[in-house]
């Protein structure tokens, strides 16, 4: 079943493979344009998700129908990327991590 934006960030943090992102301190701003801004920490692995947008090592933009289809595995975020449907803004090396955040 496909889920909302709202319902990925709501269920993030206890959807997190702690096994992935063991030893990670990084901050991701998410400005998905048409659902919402959230901010997800995290800290030594453990993930925490807070609505807004606050200081973050990487921001990332985009739709609110691009990111329901990287999160219903129907797109791929690099390819987005490539494609400029998706903007990264920050440390790429804290945006290579995001997969870890995404469970497959």
């Amino acid at each position: 079943m496909a889920q909302t934006v709202q319902e990925f960030f709501d269920t993030l943090a206890d959807r997190a493979d702690t096994s992935q992102t063991a030893g990670m301190n990084n901050s991701y701003a998410f400005d998905i344009e048409g659902a919402g801004q959230w901010t997800v920490k995290v800290t030594e692995g453990a993930v925490a998700v807070g609505d807004g947008l606050e200081d973050a090592d990487v921001t990332i933009s985009t739709s609110q129908e691009v990111f329901e289809k990287i999160i219903a595995g129907e797109q791929n975020p690099t390819s987005a990327y490539m494609t400029g449907k998706l903007k990264l803004k920050g440390d790429m090396g804290a945006a290579m991590k995001l997969q870890k955040l995404f469970p497959s």
